[in-house]
């Protein structure tokens, strides 16, 4: 007999799953509701955007009105990343079948994979940080799912196999799921990794914090007095592009 803790848990764990075919519907019907062709980018980012907040941020907006504003807040943005990632599916795809040499067929199996790569994590790139620009939003995407290379194999085994099951044993709950599963392995992974680089961003605040401290400390020591012909040398400042991660943009 399940406890008060586990019925809770319980009750967690098929709200989550409910949500999750939820937006699996609405993702289904913003896609037609643009034709496909202007509708799946947004409602990719929209489906993204909202997972992000859920597993990141722990928070669980109204998934209707909270999925619209997503859809709306970048929809040409998105519309324009989904017209690329397409075009060039189809452009690589129609390759690997024409191709006659196996060498060329072989390269573009890899630039498949490669955009595979790209359209798992450029929506959650343009949901969760502030990276802008489609160029630097593909660059990240590419960066993280090859700089986490094992997560991403451990996701794409974890939905290929989820997939595999379902078709064996319940193949509707499959169409209810198809977004679904691919956008939760894809969350949970960005949750990983997002956490990681708010650590990072954390120690190398404090670092520049105590090096900043310490340089307004006084100091005892003398200073030497520049020669009168010549200046004091000053250092170059840099600033190095980091990824910061944002709140993303809500309804």
């Amino acid at each position: 007999m399940l406890s008060y803790e586990g019925l809770l848990r319980l009750n967690l764990f098929l709200r989550g799953v409910y949500r999750i075919a939820y937006l699996n519907v609405l993702w289904v019907a913003a896609t037609l509701a643009g034709l496909v062709v202007f509708g799946i980018g947004p409602a990719t980012y929209a489906v993204a955007a909202y997972i992000d907040r859920w597993f990141r941020l722990g928070e669980t907006p109204p998934v209707t009105r909270t999925f619209i504003g997503h859809v709306r807040a970048q929809y040409w943005r998105a519309a324009a990343m989904g017209w690329i990632l397409t075009a060039a599916t189809l452009i690589v795809a129609t390759n690997v079948f024409s191709a006659t040499s196996w060498l060329l067929q072989f390269a573009n199996v890899v630039a498949l994979v490669i955009i595979g790569i790209i359209a798992a994590y450029v929506f959650p790139v343009m949901a969760a940080t502030d990276v802008r620009g489609l160029v630097r939003q593909i660059t990240a995407a590419l960066m993280i799912g090859v700089g986490s290379l094992h997560w991403t194999i451990v996701a794409t085994a974890a939905v290929a196999a989820t997939a595999w099951l379902l078709s064996q044993i319940a193949l509707p709950l499959l169409v209810l799921f198809g977004i679904g599963i691919p956008a939760a392995a894809i969350g949970f992974v960005t949750r990983i990794i997002f956490g990681r680089l708010l650590i990072d961003a954390a120690a190398e605040a404090a670092k520049a914090a105590e090096a900043d401290a310490d340089a307004a400390a006084p100091s005892t020591k003398p200073h030497p007095q520049p020669h009168p012909q010549t200046s004091p040398h000053r250092a170059r400042e840099t600033s190095p592009a980091r990824l910061h991660l944002a709140r993303g943009t809500s309804e």
